[in-house]
């Protein structure tokens, strides 16, 4: 029997279609140019989003956040669970960060990757820092899934994971 299953394995890797390794890189691989284009784009709404974000007791600037997420927009928090939606994850910003937090990306931690015939990936570290008081004591990693279609950009997805306090600097 295991040796049916061991030729049956081997036959469908036979039957795969053969790409060299060194084809596939050079064809996946953007441009130089147009990784750059593509990162100041992703960069440029990654700002615009967070400051509508971290101005978000304003109704306008509420609304200025929500145009940029798809209305099917899934959100996965480690710690707040899963919004499947972009009225309720709205909402939990509404509730829960409009007038108490602002978000900040860490220096030099973005990256952007594209995703071919959709969009792109950004990757990256924030921190939240209370308005009142200014201090900024969590992090977390993030991935924003954005889709661009007829030239309007839209997040479909974001994890949000690894929430831990900032470290304290190190001598």
């Amino acid at each position: 029997m295991r040796m049916l299953i061991a030729a049956a394995g081997t036959l469908m890797a036979l039957a795969m279609p053969v790409r060299p390794f060194a084809m596939a890189e050079a064809e996946e691989t953007a441009p130089p140019q147009a990784e750059a284009s593509l990162f100041n784009t992703i960069s440029s709404l990654d700002t615009a989003v967070f400051d509508a974000f971290n101005n978000c007791s304003s109704p306008e600037q509420l609304q200025k956040h929500a145009d940029y997420f798809d209305s099917d927009v899934e959100f996965y928090h480690d710690n707040g669970g899963v919004t499947w939606n972009r009225r309720d994850m709205l909402a939990n910003v509404e509730k829960n960060v409009c007038g108490n937090y602002r978000r900040e990306l860490i220096a030099d931690t973005l990256k952007v990757h594209p995703i071919k015939d959709f969009g792109a990936i950004a990757t990256g570290e924030h921190r939240f820092c209370q308005i009142k008081t200014g201090s900024c004591e969590g992090m977390a990693d993030f991935v924003i899934v954005w889709r661009n279609v007829d030239n309007k950009w839209q997040i479909t997805r974001v994890l949000s994971f690894g929430h831990r306090p900032i470290e304290a600097s190190k001598p």
